[in-house]
């Protein structure tokens, strides 16, 4: 599984982005995809997991703000960003889910910058 994502930038508080993972390879050995983030000085943590059943799941600081999606015939999956804060800063990466084993793979990061 090859994934790249996309779309990061610096916005100010209260502005919205949405990031995008286009991803290429078969997914059957994974059981979904998802967001990270690597804020600095801090370890990578969940975001959004979006599961090959379609469920959703999100960490507790973004449940109500982002929104992970995915258009199936473009191959593309997303990270709809609203109401964004200055702590919303890291760099965020798409990656399987599973994140580790034999069958994960990651993207590069996108830096999201929020400024007050």
């Amino acid at each position: 599984v090859q994934l790249q994502a996309s779309g990061g930038g610096s916005v100010q508080v209260g502005e919205s982005l949405k990031l995008s993972c286009a991803v290429s390879g078969n997914l059957d050995k994974v059981s979904g995809m998802g967001w990270y983030r690597q804020a600095p000085g801090q370890q990578r943590e969940v975001v959004a997991v979006l599961t090959s059943s379609g469920s959703t799941h999100y960490g507790d600081a973004w449940k109500g703000r982002f929104t992970i999606s995915r258009d199936s015939a473009n191959n593309t999956m997303y990270l709809h960003m609203n109401n964004l804060k200055p702590d919303d800063t890291a760099v965020y990466y798409c990656a399987t889910v599973p994140a580790v084993g034999p069958f994960a793979s990651w993207g590069q990061g996108t830096q999201v910058t929020v400024s007050s």
